[in-house]
């Protein structure tokens, strides 16, 4: 199972200024009875997060909303090789949709 996450906020100024209601977009997996969240930087620059339940939990008081996708990570997953968190997250799931290029449109394709 795949968790994608949505934040409502940003540190960085172009999606603070361009995206409209959700500004970042990871994706969570689960390895090893552990949550690990690959949370994107920059190109070529992936953090891994452990997190637990309780992370989760507080993530959603803070205002992130989380879809649950029945599905595994892709085998030829790079999350170096994306350009932004929405590109990330459509190569680790597989959507090869030009036109999803905002965390709110990914949101919205996936609802």
């Amino acid at each position: 199972m795949i968790i994608i996450a949505f934040a409502p906020k940003s540190s960085k100024i172009l999606p603070n200024l361009l995206c409209h209601k959700f500004r970042h977009c990871a994706v969570i997996v689960r390895q090893d009875k552990k949550l690990v969240m690959y949370q994107f930087v920059s190109h070529k620059n992936i953090k891994l997060i452990s997190l637990c339940q309780r992370d989760i939990t507080i993530l959603a008081q803070h205002g992130w909303r989380f879809i649950y996708i029945p599905c595994t990570l892709k085998h030829q997953f790079n999350p170096a090789n994306a350009w932004t968190c929405v590109d990330m997250v459509k190569r680790a799931i597989g959507i090869k949709s030009f036109t999803t290029q905002t965390p709110y449109s990914l949101y919205k394709k996936l609802i």
